[in-house]
């Protein structure tokens, strides 16, 4: 018996080893990781980048009609009506917001009469109308254009911008496009150099204000991306160097920024608010205008913009086309002020109020048809300016002399070709200030227009 009851206990004890073994197993096998996904090793960062960024990415086409010359072209004129050619030039582009805005080079869409795009593949192609052309001075090259939506509420892929100055010499970069109707290009190098020097006063931009690359920038890729390995905007190809390899430039994009912000304001749409914001998010308030309606209603250099009539704008697009498109012209702005949040209630002007508010005058910008109207054909270079329409009875404008059918093309010395430029020549001058404008004087006889001479006033401000 006692033999059978030790034979017993060793039977337990074996069993429990056996059990405490395969739970321990068990436990182990559960623990152990599960095997490794297969990676495909030819997926790095940069690949990763351009996928990122090419649905961005556009081909833009443009078309220029103009008028074939002939040896004897009356001749044929009389017979043929004419013989119009179009021209056409083909470049790159990259997307910036979802509703379709998106840059490109100045050079690039210059001059035409028609504009349209590509998307790449990436973004399921597709061509699309491009209107709403906004253009800076040349010398920063950029062009801001707006691709026409197909349906309504149609989204595109929007690039994302890397920080101002956020520039390693010697990382890797990638140059995009979609040249030539082809489809998608890619060519990656490094960034050999960042901008070398700050453009002078008065001084174009130049070659050494941008970024160098060794990736090849081929001219179909003008106006297409220069980006980073986190997919990021860093400039706009540009240009390449004649007769030199492996040296291609783009325009920074601290420079791309503040074209952007010098477009796409409500200054450019003909409304006064006064004030800049940051391009990058948090939106921040950093220059007033001491006498603007922003300025006026309480808002500081500082200010994080929180909301604009109720609702958190997307980024820096969103927040100045509200400003620009809303017909009305009333904003309720929340912002954020160290700890606080305070609310302001701003009203726009339109430039034809603060004409007349300050001057008493109704201006006009000088299109083809009021040149043809008014007999300025003759006039050699001129093309562009203001025309008086209305003059206000004891106004500042009136006691200045200026009267209907004249036309502004200066003032302190500076060209005005049209609103905005006469905006901005007196939009900083206070109250009392005084304005001197060269105007060309119509010579009339009854009610016809017989010639223009040309003269000077001072005008002082309300």
């Amino acid at each position: 018996m006692k033999m059978l009851t030790l034979r017993l206990r060793c039977l337990r004890h074996r069993l429990r080893k056996i059990f405490v073994a395969g739970s321990l197993t068990a436990a182990i096998l559960a623990a152990a990781p599960a095997p490794l996904a297969e990676t495909d090793i030819r997926r790095d960062a940069v690949v990763q980048a351009v996928e990122e960024v090419m649905p961005c990415v556009v081909n833009v086409a443009t078309e220029q009609v103009v008028e074939s010359r002939y040896p004897y072209p009356d001749f044929f004129r009389q017979f043929y009506g004419g013989r119009p050619q179009v021209r056409s030039s083909l470049g790159s582009g990259v997307i910036i917001s979802d509703d379709g805005y998106m840059l490109t080079n100045l050079h690039v869409v210059n001059g035409a009469t028609r504009i349209h795009v590509k998307l790449s593949d990436a973004a399921g192609g597709g061509e699309y109308e491009v209107q709403n052309l906004y253009v800076v001075t040349p010398q920063e090259d950029v062009a801001l254009l707006k691709i026409v939506p197909k349906k309504k509420g149609e989204k595109f892929k929007a690039v994302r911008f890397a920080k101002d100055d956020d520039l390693l010499l010697g990382e890797t970069v990638m140059a995009l496009g979609n040249p030539f109707g082809l489809g998608e290009s890619v060519s990656r190098g490094i960034l050999s150099s960042k901008r070398r020097a700050a453009p002078k006063e008065n001084e174009d931009l130049s070659m050494e204000n941008w970024l160098q690359t060794d990736a090849l920038i081929n001219p179909g890729n003008s106006g297409g991306p220069l980006i980073n390995l986190r997919g990021e905007l860093i400039g706009i190809n540009v240009a390449i160097l004649k007769g030199a390899q492996g040296i291609g430039f783009a325009i920074p994009i601290k420079e791309v920024r503040q074209a952007l912000g010098e477009m796409f304001n409500p200054e450019t749409a003909s409304r006064w608010f006064g004030a800049q914001v940051t391009v990058n998010s948090p939106l921040v308030v950093q220059s007033l205008e001491s006498n603007g309606p922003a300025s006026q209603a309480g808002l500081r250099v500082g200010d994080t913009i929180l909301q604009i009539n109720g609702h958190a704008p997307k980024d820096f697009m969103d927040f100045n086309r509200q400003l620009r498109e809303n017909p009305k012209l009333n904003f309720a702005l929340t912002v954020r002020r160290g700890a606080e949040q305070l609310d302001f209630h701003i009203k726009e002007l339109s430039f034809e109020e603060v004409f007349r508010q300050r001057m008493g005058v109704e201006l006009r910008d000088l299109t083809p048809a009021l040149v043809d109207q008014l007999g300025l054909g003759s006039l050699e270079g001129l093309d562009s300016g203001l025309l008086v329409s209305r003059v206000e009875k004891g106004s500042p404008a009136d006691k200045a002399s200026l009267r209907d059918y004249f036309l502004i093309n200066e003032i302190d010395g500076r060209p005005v070709r049209n609103t905005l430029d006469a905006f901005m020549a007196l939009a900083k001058k206070a109250s009392g200030q005084s304005a001197e404008m060269a105007v060309l004087v119509p010579r009339t006889h009854g009610d016809v227009i017989l010639g223009y001479q040309e003269g000077v006033t001072t005008l002082k401000l309300r």
